[in-house]
């Protein structure tokens, strides 16, 4: 059974930096697009960024310049790394894995899988 494990989520102040890991059991790993989203408080999931299985990159305007999307095929592993991070950060980040941020990166290969992790929690302070 395929699993996505996010990890690396934590309290940190405002200006400060944090990487994320999403871990996916699967096989054929590297034929996925993978993405990040986070859910604020009070507000509906959005979209964080992604990257497909050829290494194209997709962000919210919100992060553009302060957050880095990568991908290690070997460990099956999906990075963010935030940078220059703000309060309006705090959230529960999630990893997605198929249909979801395919659809939001435009893509046009179409999964038949659809997978989230249970998310991770950050914490920007003032």
């Amino acid at each position: 059974q395929e699993q996505v494990a996010e990890s690396g989520g934590t309290l940190v102040q405002a200006g400060g930096s944090l990487r994320l890991s999403c871990v996916v059991s699967a096989t054929a790993f590297s034929m996925f697009a993978v993405g990040w989203y986070r859910r604020i408080p009070g507000k509906q999931r959005e979209y964080v960024a992604g990257v497909s299985s050829d290494g194209l990159l997709v962000y919210a305007d919100s992060v553009k310049g302060r957050f880095i999307i990568s991908r290690d095929n070997a460990k099956n592993t999906v990075y963010l790394q935030m940078e220059s991070l703000i309060p309006e950060d705090t959230a529960v980040y999630y990893c997605n894995v198929g249909s979801t941020v395919a659809q939001a990166m435009g893509l046009t290969i179409r999964y038949s899988f659809d997978w989230w992790g249970q998310g991770t929690q950050v914490t920007v302070s003032s």
